[in-house]
């Protein structure tokens, strides 16, 4: 009798431990996440009242940054891997434990709960009306208009940039953007759930913010931008395909060229993995993408993405927003059968 411990002692911590070993349906999760946050975003009155996952964890980043950033290029570089290590461990942790007490309630209400949760992680309506934006501010006020609403998605300089140049950054932002704003949660979401989700983000948060090569940055930020380069590879292929596989289903889009685009150029790209939805987007568009740029004064010079025109009009931004409705689309039927293949 010595030896038993109070039933209510171990029954929640059991019940957490069970959460965790048989977690719900991951895809299913993806599946509504996706069309919740297709249908509504993330409110307003929400982002008031709590703020958003990528404000707390870049508030987070923001003090790794003071407190470990400082010395030497090596001590920077170190900081930056166990900056990296703490962010990681903290956001999974919170992701964990987010996942344990909904498992708690139930598969089906541990479901709804977990993707209302991950719903906030991609981004597809809020891409969607930014990028609307800049056709809207073409037409209405022409380049005032444009470069106002392009200089809230790129980090080139607006006033460098004429229409087909504001044209074209809108439809680069699109492209990369639905490659590390969208499919790569979703990948990572359908991979770990949650915690995949918010792991990745914390990854691609790092990155947008110490992942720059600027004198402070370019040691501490080493490790975010490598691992961001990693868990951004594979979404970046997907993205690629979704695309092409929209371009067959719009009339004046070309698969083929789309195709053709990606085994020449994306491999050019500075970037490891946006050349892909790149590329992808110019050559079913018919249009050159990418090539050089200017941030901050500094020209850059990049490959071209695609051999069509270079001269975008506010008509294929328009263009591009309906082939990246139906790649998301496609992206929520992916996740929608595979979660029903995984119940058979």
């Amino acid at each position: 009798m010595g030896d038993r411990l109070p039933l209510g002692h171990t029954e929640i911590p059991d019940a957490m431990s069970s959460a965790l070993a048989h977690p719900p349906d991951t895809l299913a999760i993806l599946a509504l996440a996706l069309a919740i946050e297709a249908a509504f975003g993330y409110p307003d009155a929400l982002y008031r009242a709590l703020g958003h996952p990528v404000t707390w964890i870049g508030r987070l980043i923001a003090a790794l940054d003071r407190g470990l950033n400082r010395g030497a290029a090596r001590a920077r570089r170190l900081g930056g891997v166990l900056a990296l290590l703490i962010l990681v461990a903290v956001v999974g942790a919170v992701a964990l434990g987010l996942t344990a007490l909904a498992g708690l309630a139930g598969t089906l209400p541990a479901i709804a709960l977990l993707a209302f949760a991950s719903a906030s992680l991609p981004a597809q309506r809020s891409l969607d009306e930014h990028v609307a934006r800049v056709a809207e501010g073409l037409r209405a006020e022409g380049l005032v208009g444009g470069r106002r609403a392009v200089a809230m998605i790129v980090g080139r300089d607006p006033e460098t940039l004429d229409e087909a140049a504001i044209c074209r950054a809108a439809i680069e932002s699109l492209s990369e953007n639905f490659s590390d704003g969208i499919v790569a949660p979703a990948f990572w979401i359908g991979l770990g759930g949650l915690p995949g989700g918010a792991l990745y983000k914390a990854i691609n948060t790092a990155d947008s913010m110490v992942g720059h090569r600027t004198p402070r940055h370019e040691a501490f930020g080493w490790a975010s931008a490598r691992l961001d380069d990693l868990v951004n590879l594979p979404a970046s292929r997907l993205t690629a395909v979704l695309i092409v596989t929209a371009a067959g289903l719009h009339r004046g889009a070309s698969p083929a060229g789309a195709w053709r685009a990606i085994r020449r150029d994306a491999r050019r790209h500075r970037s490891p993995n946006a050349g892909w939805p790149e590329a992808a987007m110019a050559g079913a568009l018919g249009l050159r993408l990418a090539g050089p740029r200017v941030y901050a004064g500094v020209a850059v010079e990049d490959a071209w993405m695609g051999d069509g025109r270079a001269a975008a009009t506010a008509e294929d931004i328009a263009r591009a927003l309906r082939l990246y409705r139906t790649a998301c689309a496609l992206l929520w039927g992916l996740a929608t059968v595979g979660a029903l293949l995984v119940t058979l």
